[in-house]
């Protein structure tokens, strides 16, 4: 097997660098919130802290409301402004008058603030602001002049004094491609919370995070474009740049490009990336049970209210991926309007370059004081450029091998199939088919494609994958127009995949492309005149 690595691929000792890595972030330079008012919010702050390796005196916990939700008063009172104190009594930063008189922090030694649950993660609008039709409404109505908001997106201005509660502040971090250690701008912080379902699964994201980091993501990325028409174009495009980085960086993707999301319980395995859009609520795979996204995975739904129960694991989106294994995601707890969400390309962008996710996260969001929420350790770098990786290992052999791959034939790509199709039928790898497969649809070769994923099927060992590349093959007819094969195909798949979780995909698809006729319509008698 040596021999097959060093006549096909060469051996690989580091992914090469491409530009400088970004700085890393010291432990000094990291405040963890808990609520002092629950033992188990302390235990999570010090959990992290032990795993971070953050200095004592930086977890600091504040007597606060224990609920979900609390009002602007009491953020105030109970969060902002006793951090704020214990900030400037620390001289964890310095604070002045800025250019637009505002009191704001002129330099800090302290950038990434991590808050734990138990800590409240939305303010609730101002009472007099909501209009009568929405008093008994949750969440409410989009309003771009609201005052609700994340309290996250708040403490990010934890030191800033004065600026416009209602509607939302500029984020002089979007767009940037700097480490928050060297940006000139001190305002604000980068703020990511360890939240979710239980407290178990918060501890989960810490130990996932810092193993996947050591030894980087590597799997397969999912994308679900919503494919509705006007108005999302904005966010189809965002998912669709991302398609292209992954090209690039050789990680096999799946591309669902059709109006109607991943069908249920699609089998989603080594799923180490998901993007997708546009449900309320949880569909898809994650309405498996047994389905489990890799340690270490991002998936991100977006959705307007994709955090509003990040705490139930079988609402909205952030809770239920949390609660399938991802280690980090992103969300908001009230409407954010789509231009003032996270900008997906922008986050994947800065992960693949080497910054932590909460640097990524907060690069991609154009406004503060706002709705957004980072789940998930912020110090996680789930693409680390120093990355040490040899393809020789077995573990993650395939992905490294497909990565290594992209990267030796950045220029010409084409160069690069012959050498893994030798490699997959030597190795016996379903994987490498698969993804030669997909490579071959994107570049618009659908015979060709089809011909790998049934390579694959004869190479994968799970009925899961097998059953994967048949929908592939599926996807295959249904987009050249050919519903009747594509239906031929569904028909015998469905016994033979019927015992299995993921062989409810078959039947929802079928559904899809050949719905049941609706029930007869009962006529009564005709009544006398």
């Amino acid at each position: 097997m040596m021999r097959i690595f060093s006549l096909l691929l060469g051996t690989l000792l580091a992914l090469p660098a491409l530009r400088a890595a970004p700085a890393a972030i010291p432990p000094e330079s990291v405040v963890v919130l808990y609520n002092s008012n629950l033992p188990e919010s302390r235990l999570l702050a010090r959990h992290y802290a032990e795993a971070r390796s953050l200095p004592r005196e930086n977890i600091v916990g504040l007597p606060m409301p224990a609920s979900e939700e609390i009002s602007r008063q009491q953020y105030e009172k109970t969060i902002r402004d006793p951090l704020r104190r214990l900030f400037d009594k620390r001289e964890w930063w310095k604070r002045g008058s800025a250019g637009n008189a505002r009191i704001q922090p002129t330099s800090r030694k302290r950038s990434i603030l991590v808050t734990v649950r138990g800590v409240p993660y939305k303010i609730a609008r101002t009472p007099d602001t909501i209009s009568p039709n929405q008093l008994n409404k949750r969440p409410f109505a989009a309003n771009p002049k609201g005052d609700d908001s994340s309290v996250d997106s708040e403490l990010s201005l934890l030191g800033v004094e004065g600026y416009p509660i209602a509607g939302q502040v500029r984020n002089p971090y979007f767009r940037q491609d700097e480490s928050i250690l060297e940006f000139d701008d001190p305002s604000f912080l980068v703020v990511g919370r360890l939240d979710g379902p239980s407290f178990r699964i918060c501890r989960r994201l810490v130990k996932d995070a810092v193993s996947a980091e050591r030894k980087g993501l590597w799997g397969m990325a999912y994308l679900d474009l919503a494919r509705k028409g006007k108005g999302y174009e904005l966010g189809d495009q965002w998912i669709e740049n991302i398609a292209s980085m992954n090209k690039q960086a050789g990680i096999p993707t799946v591309i669902d490009r059709h109006p109607d999301t991943f069908v249920t319980n699609y089998p989603m395995t080594e799923a180490a990336l998901y993007f997708g859009w546009y449900t309320h609520h949880r569909n898809g795979p994650l309405h498996n049970e047994e389905f489990r996204f890799k340690p270490g995975a991002i998936a991100v739904h977006l959705h307007s209210y994709s955090a509003f129960e990040l705490r139930n694991p079988t609402r909205r989106w952030c809770g239920p991926l949390l609660a399938s294994g991802a280690t980090a995601t992103v969300g908001n707890v009230y409407e954010p309007f789509l231009t003032l969400t996270h900008h997906f390309d922008i986050l994947y962008q800065r992960l693949l370059q080497g910054y932590t996710i909460g640097e990524a996260a907060h690069m991609a969001m154009p406004a503060l004081s706002w709705q957004a929420v980072l789940l998930g350790d912020p110090l996680y770098r789930p693409f680390r450029s120093d990355l040490q990786m040899d393809v020789t290992e077995r573990e993650d052999r395939d992905f490294k091998v497909l990565r290594r791959a992209a990267l030796q034939f950045r220029d010409n790509p084409e160069q690069s199939v012959p050498k893994l199709r030798t490699y997959a039928n030597k190795a016996n790898s379903g994987l490498v088919f698969e993804a030669l497969g997909l490579l071959a649809r994107e570049n618009q070769q659908e015979e060709q494609a089809a011909a790998f994923f049934t390579s694959a099927r004869s190479k994968y060992h799970t009925p899961a994958e097998r059953l994967r590349q048949d929908l592939h093959i599926i996807d295959v007819y249904r987009t050249a127009g050919n519903k009747d094969s594509a239906l031929l195909l569904l028909r015998k798949m469905e016994e033979r995949y019927a015992r299995i979780p993921e062989g409810k995909a078959v039947d929802s698809l079928l559904n899809i492309l050949d719905p049941p006729s609706p029930p007869p319509v009962e006529v009564g008698p005709r009544k006398q005149r």
